[in-house]
């Protein structure tokens, strides 16, 4: 079994790499991602791993979901874009096949994506989540709260379509945090 970890919390560990962001966007005037003509939502799917059991053993971590950029919160320093997303993760032994031990996780998030110096192709992002899992594969399914948060570079083709590349830290109770690697599609409209 893996040892609890005992370093830095996640919301702590999130609080600083915010407060490092916003002072340095403090000091230079950077342009947020600029949304494409009236377009304020993105459908995302993003197949990633995570390297959570011992010995790094990489299991199968899907995740679908849409999100929605809110007008109002453009000047929210947590987010200006809602999410929903669903997460399908495989506990079992045999890595990305599918085994009775999952778990289903259906989150809300508040996304923050702001602007790189001299890049408009590159733009980086926060995101937090929080919602339900479900373990599946022992005698009753178990359900838990579930915590996420990440920080991500979107790579953007072209006003509607981009690629997402993330670092997410987990925290489920009465499991060992992990960590997920993902990359995904996005489209938006």
């Amino acid at each position: 079994m893996k040892p609890a970890y005992h370093g830095i919390p996640a919301c702590t560990l999130f609080l600083f790499l915010l407060l490092l962001t916003t002072s340095s966007c403090a000091q230079t005037v950077i342009e947020p991602h600029p949304a494409p003509a009236g377009a304020s939502t993105d459908l995302f799917l993003m197949p990633a791993s995570d390297f959570d059991r011992p010995g790094l053993v990489p299991r199968a971590n899907l995740n679908i979901g849409i999100g929605h950029t809110f007008g109002f919160l453009k000047r929210d320093p947590i987010g200006d874009e809602l999410t929903l997303g669903y997460t399908y993760e495989n506990a079992g032994s045999h890595g990305f096949f599918h085994t009775n031990f999952g778990a289903h996780t259906e989150a809300l998030g508040i996304m923050k994506n702001f602007g790189l110096p001299a890049t408009k192709a590159f733009t980086g992002y926060t995101w937090c989540q929080a919602g339900m899992t479900s373990l599946t594969g022992y005698p009753h399914v178990l359900n838990r709260f579930y915590n996420g948060e990440a920080l991500g570079l979107s790579i953007h083709f072209n006003e509607r379509n981009s690629i997402w590349m993330q670092e997410t830290y987990n925290k489920i109770p009465t499991i060992p945090w992990y960590l997920t690697t993902g990359i995904g599609y996005t489209v938006s409209w």
